[in-house]
């Protein structure tokens, strides 16, 4: 017999202890899990990204296509990146002044990956939830939206709606079923890109767009923190 057949005829011969039994998560998270409403969600996620330079702003579902124009001129930007055939980007297209030139995602990367780089002052793209605990927003990218959009240009505005902010982590992948539809890359966004060199110097905008602005909808009309 060779050494091989040796160890695994050990192998074989030993006794498979029972596997312990798995922790029940999802019972530990509804014991630790803040009682809040959706309003109080709303404004614990507000703070976590101001905390870390992220432009808030409470919209309303009236409003808030009114909203991004404003800021769009505030900043100057002349361009507005927006995804293929989404209602949201349809209705900034709809009513976008003379000078806001509005692009859509609608060509292969290779096609124009100059004027994408280059090119775009801004993009818009649509959040699929956030998480409170962390100050996360949850980006879903598909064909219509691609990842890129929300790590090219320099500024990225994210239309969130209030309804869809879950408490933390786990309730998001639980209540959104993520073990069965998760895309190639799903993207939890937590601030602008920033960086630090050796003598910790933050820069804004090495790595992605230097300002993130969140357009936050609000259901009932009312400001989240009491500051719109």
């Amino acid at each position: 017999m060779s050494a091989r057949d040796a160890i695994f005829g050990k192998l074989r011969a030993a006794s498979i202890a029972n596997a312990p039994a798995l922790p029940d998560v999802s019972a530990w998270y509804a014991t630790q899990r803040r009682d809040e409403t959706v309003t109080q969600r709303a404004t614990r996620l507000r703070a976590a990204l101001e905390a870390v330079h992220t432009e808030v702003h409470a919209v309303t579902h009236a409003n808030w296509t009114a909203k991004l124009l404003q800021l769009l001129a505030d900043k100057h930007l002349h361009s507005l990146l927006i995804g293929k055939h989404t209602p949201h980007g349809k209705a900034v297209q709809a009513c976008a002044p003379h000078g806001l030139q509005v692009l859509r995602y609608e060509q292969p990367i290779a096609a124009w990956q100059d004027r994408l780089f280059d090119g775009v002052d801004a993009a818009l793209t649509l959040a699929k939830s956030a998480i409170a605990e962390t100050g996360s927003l949850v980006l879903w990218p598909t064909a219509e939206e691609p990842r890129l959009m929300s790590l090219v240009p320099s500024v990225h505005f994210v239309l969130l709606d209030e309804k869809n902010i879950h408490a933390d982590f786990h309730q998001a992948m639980a209540a959104e079923g993520w073990t069965g539809s998760m895309p190639t890359n799903a993207l939890l966004i937590s601030g602008p890109s920033k960086t630090a060199d050796i003598q910790q110097t933050l820069a804004y905008g090495a790595h992605g767009p230097k300002e993130l602005v969140l357009l936050l909808l609000q259901a009932n009309g009312q400001s989240v923190g009491g500051v719109a």
